[in-house]
């Protein structure tokens, strides 16, 4: 073979090289965009979703539908069935017609007490309270408590106070510390707080009576919150409570008048 000759094949082959990687990458290339263009099914929001709105509310609220997108066009975390956040809860706002990504939401543990708060209900943190008036060291986030507190009546010359279940059944969103290492442990001197859910109705009712509460008179504070029972809890009907009527209830009628030729300075009521 001459030295002429052998260039020439050389040169062919190199020809016919090119020509095979030149329509692989055509062919490859034709199927990649064929791909991005073939329509897929993703979730997408019908209304606007607030951060803080549990899967499992999204979806039996009838809050996605189902739409066709070209797969290039595809959010990153998209998703197409709704098992895939039912047991999360949205950290971000999700906008009617955005398309439902796994990346806008999260555990509920990321949200802290958020996740706890739906509709009407409020955080609010009761702080300066002692450890006994917030059960330190006994309540746990999770519970459910009473609030009672100890008021002075109105126009009182004589300091007449009123005591009376003010709110029940509220949700412990975060309980106090408790016990932290400290010699001796909790005691009545130790500042507590504890943030409590509440409905917004009754907010201006809890902090009314912690702000006027007579701790003048009692050295708790004047109010304090009781525990719940865990389950089954049932509640009696609320009364109101004066010095006279803790003296006076189921005592007999001869009893009463007994008590009222006794000398007493200032009178009974």
């Amino acid at each position: 073979m001459t030295y002429q000759l052998r260039n020439v094949v050389v040169a062919v082959v190199l020809g016919l090289l090119a020509a095979v990687f030149t329509t692989l990458y055509v062919t490859s290339y034709r199927k990649h965009v064929q791909h991005g263009q073939q329509s897929v099914g993703v979730l997408v929001a019908t209304v606007d979703i607030p951060a803080g709105t549990a899967g499992a509310s999204i979806v039996s609220g009838h809050l996605l539908k189902t739409e066709t997108v070209p797969r290039d066009a595809l959010a990153p975390g998209a998703i197409s069935s709704p098992d895939q956040i039912a047991r999360l809860v949205t950290t971000d706002e999700i906008l009617s017609g955005e398309q439902i990504s796994t990346r806008r939401f999260g555990n509920a543990q990321e949200l802290g007490v958020r996740a706890q708060l739906k509709g009407t209900l409020r955080a609010i943190q009761i702080g300066a309270g002692n450890a006994n008036q917030v059960l330190a060291g006994t309540l746990r986030a999770g519970d459910h408590v009473d609030l009672v507190a100890n008021l002075k009546a109105e126009g009182s010359a004589s300091g007449r106070h009123l005591d009376r279940i003010v709110l029940r059944d509220l949700l412990v969103l975060r309980a106090p510390t408790g016990p932290s290492g400290k010699t001796g442990g909790v005691t009545d001197q130790t500042q507590e707080s504890v943030m409590l859910a509440v409905r917004d109705s009754q907010v201006s009712k809890l902090y009314f009576a912690i702000k006027n509460a007579d701790s003048g008179s009692s050295p708790d504070g004047g109010w304090a919150l009781e525990l719940r029972p865990v389950a089954g809890a049932a509640d009696s009907q609320t009364d109101i409570q004066s010095w006279w009527t803790v003296v006076t209830d189921t005592v007999s009628s001869a009893q009463l008048a007994h008590v009222s030729r006794e000398p007493v300075t200032g009178g009974l009521r």
